[in-house]
């Protein structure tokens, strides 16, 4: 690790610690060289997953893609910014255990709308119109019959 300040390559840790998600440590560094302090970050180095589309082809994965989605599906509807950040989260989580190197993009959605129509219906199936494709309104509506016979 160079210091930032004089570019010396030896430093001691002063203090190390987990950040709050424990998704990275924390590591205060002090320069032999000069004295200055500076700190680190160290994270787990995850592979690039890569989703694959309909279509067959393949891009990395991007959780923005997911979130603007979502941020589209919640459009005028009351579903905090927080709640959808959470969610992907959670889609992220559980896709991790199953991730081999590539993810079909049919069940990154799936996993995105189960979560999405326990938190807002209508936010659901805009969501769905757009992932599924729907080419008519006979199965949009098989959509909405769906959601309601689960509903009851």
């Amino acid at each position: 690790m160079r210091c930032p300040a004089c570019g010396h390559e030896e430093d001691k840790v002063v203090d190390s610690r987990s950040t709050k998600e424990n998704s990275a440590i924390r590591r205060r560094r002090e320069c032999i060289a000069c004295g200055h302090r500076f700190t680190t970050y160290e994270y787990v180095e995850h592979r690039p997953v890569m989703v694959v589309k309909k279509d067959g082809r393949r891009e990395h994965y991007s959780r923005d893609k997911i979130m603007n989605g979502l941020l589209r599906a919640c459009e005028k509807r009351s579903v905090p910014t927080e709640t959808l950040e959470k969610l992907v989260d959670e889609v992220e989580k559980a896709v991790a255990g199953r991730v081999r190197d590539e993810i079909p993009t049919q069940e990154l959605g799936n996993e995105v709308m189960t979560r999405l129509a326990g938190i807002d219906q209508v936010a659901y199936v805009r969501f769905a119109s757009v992932y599924r494709d729907f080419k008519d309104i006979n199965q949009f509506l098989a959509e909405l019959k769906g959601l309601l016979e689960a509903k009851e």
